[in-house]
């Protein structure tokens, strides 16, 4: 309510002294702009000639202040003055105080009875916030690492710098916007520690020559012992599940020919074991048909004196061979007009039996002792009483001759 009165005593004092004075007076030199920071002070200057009766300051169209020869008049205290005189000109200037982003704007100074006015611009900068993740940071000695600073908050970017208080082999740093939002700085630095030192995040704004800074601890620790003597980092994961699937072919490959091995050597082993016993049932079967007596008699008509050359070869093999040779003694027998065909033939081929076992080296003695010396028949013998006897020295024969088979085969077991 008092500050309401105020204001309207200052319109009414300055109503009452345009009218009351008619001379005209000029600025000299109006006031500049200014750029300041929230919660700081802002100065304006307005240069005016001599003899003035009434000075008003105002902000973004509104008075501020009001000057006087008696004195100022103060509508709020954020708003104050100050007055400076020379020889030839006053100088006045406008304070503002506690200076807040909504002050930001035009300022005015201007003269009674004169149409002339000075004007400047107010900008008013906020500084943010600066923000590193964390304020203990551990890294491992001689490993490059990063450290990244935000700037948040800023009314005007500003610009990012470090200063590091740490030994290192290698450090920079890069700053740029955030993308998606405009008002916010980032800067990383990166640095390769050698040891323990702090690293400092320097806000910039250089119209104003004001600045924000923040610290944080940095900690390095050796590396572990695992480490120590690595050649270059990891596989990457494609590079492994490649080599997964390469082991596994080689793997399935080594089975299968593993596979086709063993069915090699299983249908190997059963061919010679069926050749294997294939010879054992030929030898079998030839034992057999060695040790078979059988004369292969097929009919009534076979010569039971004769003996194939293949028998005659196993039995002198089989037999020790005999030097001793038998004579057979020289008979003679008169032809008598009555011997038939059949006696003749059944004697020759006795007798060609007989030696054929002398070429062989055996005995023929069995033989020759079952035969008369000389077959004769008495005149007036029928026919049949002629087949009979030759019948007779067949059968003879025959039994010598098995008799004889029977001791060879004793004889060459004996010798075995």
């Amino acid at each position: 309510m008092e500050g309401s009165w105020r204001d309207v005593l200052a319109v009414l004092v300055i109503l009452a002294q345009l009218t009351a004075s008619g001379s005209s007076y000029q600025i000299i030199e109006g006031p500049q702009n200014v750029t300041v920071l929230k919660d700081s002070e802002a100065h304006f200057n307005c240069t005016v000639t001599h003899g003035w009766k009434l000075l008003m300051w105002t902000l973004n169209q509104m008075v501020v202040l009001s000057l006087t020869t008696q004195g100022p008049i103060i509508t709020n205290n954020r708003f104050t003055y100050a007055s400076y005189n020379s020889t030839d000109s006053f100088i006045s200037e406008l304070i503002i105080h506690d200076v807040q982003p909504s002050d930001s704007g035009s300022v005015q100074c201007s003269l009674q009875n004169s149409h002339g006015f000075g004007s400047a611009f107010l900008s008013v900068q906020v500084m943010g916030t600066l923000n590193i993740p964390s304020n203990n940071l551990i890294v491992t000695e001689g490993e490059p690492c990063n450290v990244t600073c935000y700037a948040v908050g800023w009314t005007s970017l500003p610009d990012i710098s470090w200063e590091l208080e740490v030994p290192v082999s290698h450090s920079s740093y890069n700053s740029f916007l955030e993308p998606g939002n405009f008002m916010r700085v980032l800067s990383v630095l990166d640095l390769t520690p050698l040891g323990n030192g702090t690293l400092t995040c320097v806000a910039e704004l250089k119209d104003l020559q004001a600045s924000k800074s923040l610290t944080v601890n940095l900690t390095v620790v050796q590396p572990p012992p695992d480490s120590i003597g690595e050649e270059g980092p990891a596989l990457p994961t494609w590079a492994i599940i490649l080599l997964a699937v390469a082991f596994s072919l080689l793997l399935i490959l080594i089975i299968v020919l593993i596979i086709i091995f063993c069915c090699c050597c299983a249908s190997r082993r059963e061919k010679e074991e069926s050749t294997y016993q294939n010879e054992i049932r030929k030898s079998a079967n030839m034992r057999t048909n060695k040790a078979d007596p059988e004369t292969k008699l097929k009919s009534g008509k076979e010569n039971y004196g004769y003996s194939s050359d293949e028998a005659k070869a196993a039995q002198t093999a089989s037999l020790p061979p005999k030097s001793a040779e038998v004579s057979l003694p020289e008979k003679r027998s008169s032809s008598l007009p009555y011997q038939n065909k059949e006696t003749e033939w059944g004697s020759s081929e006795m007798l060609r039996d007989a030696h054929t076992h002398r070429q062989a080296g055996t005995s023929i003695r069995p033989i020759l002792s079952q035969c008369s010396p000389v077959n004769t028949l008495h005149p007036g013998s029928t026919e049949r009483s002629t087949h009979g006897m030759v019948d007779a020295e067949r059968s003879k024969v025959h039994n010598n001759l098995k008799n004889q088979e029977g001791v060879d085969d004793m004889a060459a077991a004996c010798g075995a």
